[in-house]
């Protein structure tokens, strides 16, 4: 039966609207008549009691905000009359009683991935090529130009063809409502050729801008962080372009790849271009071991692997009201799922678990991850209130106008993504995940760093949720886009993944969208669906330049 309000936790003292309210409509939940008095936009919340100015606001059990001014019972929450607050936290461990989910259904299962040498399974097979520092970025891009056409691996013309139809008609006179309105069908569209390397699925090319300037530690970040997409299981070997004098020395990625991969064995080739001396030179050498390397990439096939290989980075970006109770927490139970059936995950963006640090800290296993957690957390706020910021900065403009009018109930939404199962570990970015179970990575909250440090530490399969809608994608892993309500699924299909507003309307509960969601993984992970990101091209590739980012 179809709800039109929600209490999230039976110690909220607000209600959150499943659709629109108009002013004095009685709306019934669990047999209690409330009655707002104003307009509450669908996903925003309102007060089920009168406030008082200073009063705390709970969401979620928690502490969310302080009222600004006083707001009557039935009167909507909103970014003038409320302020964030959040409840502070100590770094001593309380008991977590975790109650794993039933996996059944899914314990004989498996998926079929590329096997690598150090025991690790891809969700896919990809040759990478790398640019230590933002001058060799232009011949990436020649690379880029020479090969994947050739290959087989261009992409649909639709939008070519398109323009073209449209200037055709401009040089036969055409008028300005014939441009901008006439329904125009490309003739054709050119695909390609078949791919010459039928087990690869693509080269992938990581410009960035960073290598040099900056602070040496940036740089060695940025080594740490190319080292985990070179290591990764998706990756089949790589292609390394240096200049030669910048601060991302080849030295330091070398020792970032032993650290990650002591007994590494990939193809890989570096080419420094102040040794080479040409560029002619470089670029022949590079194309040749890139040819090279795809040839022994393609020997690579898919095989079954049981779900313990898997390692899924939980994401959100463009959040709205819902994504916090229906998005959020189911992919939180395919987490718990996944956990329990030997597999690892990742929850990053720390400033969005701001308000919920005490809870992550009684899931640690022991004192010393729980210590982690609060030194990484508190330098990182440390940082930001340095630079004039904080974590209450980090709701977005669009986070806002759809009901996350403060970071901690933006933060204690996010949070779900992680479920219930204990931290294992505690990564400092771009550490690499070795534990099974759940672990956290200090990221920014922003979604392609965050996404793109994830993939970095050896997530195979990214669930990203979105209430507002992002294409955002990966160069190398699958990125699962999941909508939080019907709406945004229905409207943007074409980018995203999975509908998870069936939780809104009552027609699926979190456990059963959770169940979907991992079924609907391992058909990714064995290379039956290709995610919408991947099928557009979405390869967003952003290292975090160690400062605030939020």
């Amino acid at each position: 039966m179809r709800q039109w309000i929600l209490k999230v936790h039976p110690k909220d003292n607000v209600l959150v609207a499943l659709t629109d309210l108009k002013p004095g409509e009685e709306v019934i939940y669990e047999g209690v008549t409330y009655k707002p008095t104003e307009f509450i936009p669908a996903k925003h919340k309102f007060a089920i009691d009168d406030l008082p100015q200073g009063a705390e606001i709970i969401m979620y059990g928690v502490l969310v905000g302080r009222a600004q001014s006083a707001i009557p019972a039935g009167g909507l929450l909103t970014t003038g009359n409320v302020k964030h607050a959040a409840s502070g936290f100590q770094s001593e461990v309380h008991h977590h009683d975790w109650h794993k989910p039933d996996i059944s259904k899914f314990a004989d299962r498996k998926f079929n991935g590329f096997h690598r040498e150090d025991g690790s399974v891809g969700t896919a097979n990809y040759w990478l090529i790398v640019p230590m520092v933002f001058c060799e970025n232009r011949n990436v891009e020649v690379l880029q130009e020479a090969l994947i056409k050739p290959l087989g691996y261009g992409r649909k013309k639709t939008y070519e063809l398109k323009a073209q139809n449209l200037i055709e008609k401009i040089k036969s006179g055409g008028t300005l409502d014939e441009i901008l309105y006439t329904e125009i069908e490309p003739s054709g569209t050119a695909i390609g050729s078949a791919k010459l390397f039928p087990n690869v699925d693509g080269i992938k090319f990581l410009s960035h801008t960073g290598g040099c300037g900056g602070i040496r530690q940036d740089s060695e970040a940025l080594c740490g962080l190319l080292a985990g997409y070179i290591t990764h299981p998706n990756v089949a070997g790589a292609t390394v372009l240096s200049l030669g004098c910048q601060n991302a020395q080849v030295s330091i990625l070398q020792t970032e790849i032993q650290k990650r991969s002591p007994n590494f064995n990939k193809p890989l080739y570096i080419l420094d271009q102040q040794k080479t001396g040409t560029e002619d030179d470089m670029l022949d050498h590079a194309i040749r071991q890139t040819l090279a390397g795809l040839m022994q990439a393609n020997n690579n096939t898919r095989r079954p692997a049981p779900l313990s290989k898997l390692t899924i980075g939980l994401e959100c970006g463009g959040s709205d009201g819902f994504s916090g109770i229906s998005a959020n927490p189911a992919i939180g139970y395919t987490s718990d799922l996944l956990v329990s059936l030997g597999g690892s995950v990742i929850l990053s963006e720390f400033p969005e678990l701001c308000g919920v640090e005490q809870n992550i800290i009684d899931r640690c296993v022991d004192k010393e991850k729980a210590n982690r957690f609060t030194n990484l957390i508190r330098t990182y706020s440390k940082r930001a209130e340095e630079a004039g910021s904080g974590f209450d900065m980090n709701p977005s403009p669009g986070n806002i106008k759809d009901g996350l009018i403060t970071d901690a109930i933006k933060s204690a939404g996010a949070a779900k993504k992680g479920g219930t199962s204990p931290v294992v570990d505690v990564l400092d970015y771009p550490e690499k995940v070795t534990k099974p179970g759940l672990n956290l990575l200090c990221t920014p909250g922003n979604d392609v760093e965050s996404t793109t440090a994830e993939v970095g530490s050896g997530a195979n399969i990214v669930l990203f949720t979105t209430g507002l809608g992002t294409p955002t994608g990966n160069p190398i892993t699958p990125v699962v886009k999941i909508a939080s309500n019907t709406t945004l699924y229905n409207r943007m299909n074409d980018i995203i993944d999975i509908n998870t507003g069936t939780i809104i309307e009552g027609e699926e509960t979190i456990q059963q969208a959770g169940e979907r969601i991992l079924d609907y993984v391992i058909k990714v992970a064995s290379g039956e669906i290709e995610v919408s990101a991947v099928n557009h091209g979405q390869d967003d590739f952003i290292p975090w330049k160690r400062g605030v980012s939020l």
